[in-house]
């Protein structure tokens, strides 16, 4: 099936096919770019999303301890993969199959114009042949005519008898060349004819087909070519389907790892105070103030000092309370839920619950481990320069490190020193006895007498009683002893409104079983729970405190309640309170677990 043969005059119409299958080709080059115009705006704005759904820097540690979060990050890294994948859809169509596109149609068009060309000069050569037939053909018919009106006139001459016989002679010999003449060009136009008919079959049997041969190879080119780039399309789709796919079954994966179990776990250690649980609220008869509330399931009676309205006792609860550190919800209102809150937190944490300030002084001591590690290992690495100076001092001056040596050994001292006070921090929360609503009693919990007893010392004791819970570490601000005036007043207000312990005791002298105490006891009924010793020298600046030496060994009377401050006894019987963090105590309950 050739167009040469079949198509034989259909010469415009197939230069109109060609330049129709070019324009096609040009439009196929337009849908390419848009294509990928879309590729890459639809990973751009994927990439987009991506980007606006990453966590924040506050929100990183949310998105490092729940499964929730961390998966839907890994969801996103897959997002941001499969977006990739249009990218790289668009990246090779523009490299490929666009680049070839526009190769195909500037050889389309080159071929097709070098094609037209040709058959444009077979045509003219045709047509050349067919305006010199036609020339011959009419000099031809002149010649003929002229040759027959010489032959009338001849013979109307010879029939006339009035013209002479030279007049006669003269008309043949007329006659005689135009004939000739006509013969002449006769032979020229046979000739003529017969070349013209030979250009007519040349033309449409060899010149013509082989134009319109390489005009069909063209365009068979062409579609093949067009054919190729499709196909090429779909692959280079196909080829990334794959890592699609893979993108795809990650993000399943990350579905399939989200667990609500180990979420709710995770909530448990972030957000875990350690606090125990608030007693039951005990009934406060007004009636009778110095009723013993026996409710307290620790056995640590309640103060009547502090049930009365009006005391100076009560006057300085209200004054915590209004601050916000004081009644039975101040744990929701105190500096432990600012630094919840993300305010900012105190040196040794203090100000969080006991379980998060535990990981906050963990977290603390691995970043100085990590910096002390970095620092070693720079340390090291200047030593050994250092060496390599000394056996080359070409290379250079070993003494120019020595500065550098000594304020990185410095710096590893400083980080060990600060790592040194977390760790302390971290010791003494570990040692520090449990809060007040979980404090061991020496006494036993049902022996009403001794609680009494306890009442009446700590009514009398020195600082007042609170319920933060500090670590007992050295600090250089320190919580003073109440002042002499507010001692004596508290005194005096105490033995006003202090019942008669006697009566107490004769009232609950049928229950022998509650005179059996644990441990021995001082004059006054305080046990004695432990020894201390004494870290650090202390010089007693106020009424209810005590002096002390370093290395100096007491009893222990009465734990810290929280304000940082522990009742003791001396060898020489006196009593007071010294700052917890300047001594090391041993409880003997520790003993007995």
């Amino acid at each position: 099936m050739s167009w040469g043969i079949e198509l034989w005059d259909q010469y415009d119409t197939i230069a109109t096919h060609t330049q129709k299958g070019i324009d096609f080709c040009e439009r196929f080059t337009h849908f390419l770019k848009d294509r990928c115009s879309i590729e890459l705006k639809y990973a751009s704005e994927l990439k987009k999303l991506v980007k606006n759904y990453q966590p924040k820097k506050k929100e990183e540690e949310d998105y490092q301890q729940y499964t929730w979060a961390i998966k839907f990050w890994d969801m996103l890294k897959e997002l941001h993969d499969l977006a990739g994948q249009h990218e790289v859809i668009a990246e090779n169509t523009q490299s490929q199959v666009l680049k070839d596109l526009q190769s195909l149609i500037t050889e389309t068009k080159q071929q097709r114009k070098k094609d037209l060309q040709e058959g444009a000069k077979v045509q003219d050569h045709l047509k050349s042949s067919y305006s010199q037939l036609d020339k011959s053909r009419s000099k031809y018919e002149r010649a003929f005519k002229m040759a027959e009106k010489a032959t009338d006139d001849y013979r109307k001459a010879d029939a006339d008898i009035n013209l002479s016989r030279a007049e006669v002679e003269k008309t043949r010999n007329q006659m005689m060349i135009k004939n000739n003449q006509c013969d002449e060009c006769k032979n020229e136009y046979a000739a003529q004819l017969q070349q013209t008919n030979q250009h007519q079959r040349d033309h449409y049997t060899q010149q013509m087909p082989a134009v319109f041969q390489q005009m069909q190879g063209m365009e068979e080119n062409r579609i093949n070519k067009i054919k190729s780039m499709v196909k090429q399309v779909a692959d280079i789709e196909r080829s990334v389907i794959p890592i699609i796919n893979t993108c795809i079954d990650g993000m399943v994966k990350a579905s399939d790892g989200i667990s609500a179990e180990e979420d709710s776990r995770a909530v448990i250690d972030k957000y875990k105070s350690g606090f125990p649980i608030p007693n039951d609220i005990p009934f406060e008869d007004l009636s009778n103030a110095s009723v013993i509330d026996t409710s307290n399931a620790n056995g640590t009676p309640k103060s009547s000092l502090d049930s009365r309205k009006g005391t100076v006792s009560d006057k300085k609860r209200n004054k915590k309370d209004k601050k916000g550190g004081g009644g039975l919800f101040g744990i929701f209102t105190s500096s432990k839920i600012i630094g919840l809150l993300g305010e900012e937190s105190k040196e040794d944490f203090s100000d969080l619950p006991p379980n998060q300030q535990r990981k906050a002084l963990n977290r603390k001591i691995d970043e100085f481990k990590k910096e002390i590690a970095r620092e070693t290992a720079e340390r090291e690495g200047m030593l050994k320069m250092k060496d390599v100076y000394v056996n080359n001092p070409a290379l250079g001056d070993p003494n120019a490190l020595e500065k550098k040596i000594e304020e990185n050994a410095q710096k590893i001292d400083s980080l060990q020193a600060e790592m040194r006070k977390y760790q302390g921090y971290l010791t003494n929360m570990d040692v520090k006895p449990s809060p007040a609503g979980h404090r061991r009693n020496s006494l036993s919990d049902d022996s009403i007498s001794q609680s009494s007893t306890n009442m009446e010392i700590s009514q009398t004791s020195g600082p007042p009683q609170t319920m933060h819970n500090e670590p007992e570490v050295y600090t250089e601000e320190w919580p003073e002893p109440p002042s002499d005036e507010e001692f004596e007043e508290e005194r005096a207000v105490e033995l006003r409104e202090k019942p008669d312990k006697k009566a107490i005791d004769d009232e609950d002298g049928d229950h022998p079983e509650f005179d059996q105490t644990e441990g021995d006891f001082d004059d006054e009924g305080f046990p004695v729970i432990g020894t201390c010793r004494a870290l650090y020298p202390y010089e007693a600046g106020n009424e209810g405190s005590v002096a002390m030496t370093e290395g100096e060994e007491m009893f222990v009377l009465e734990q810290d309640q929280g304000d940082g401050w522990t009742r003791v006894r001396k060898h020489d019987n006196s009593e007071g309170f010294v700052p917890t963090s300047y001594i090391q105590c041993h409880f003997y309950d520790q003993d007995e677990v």
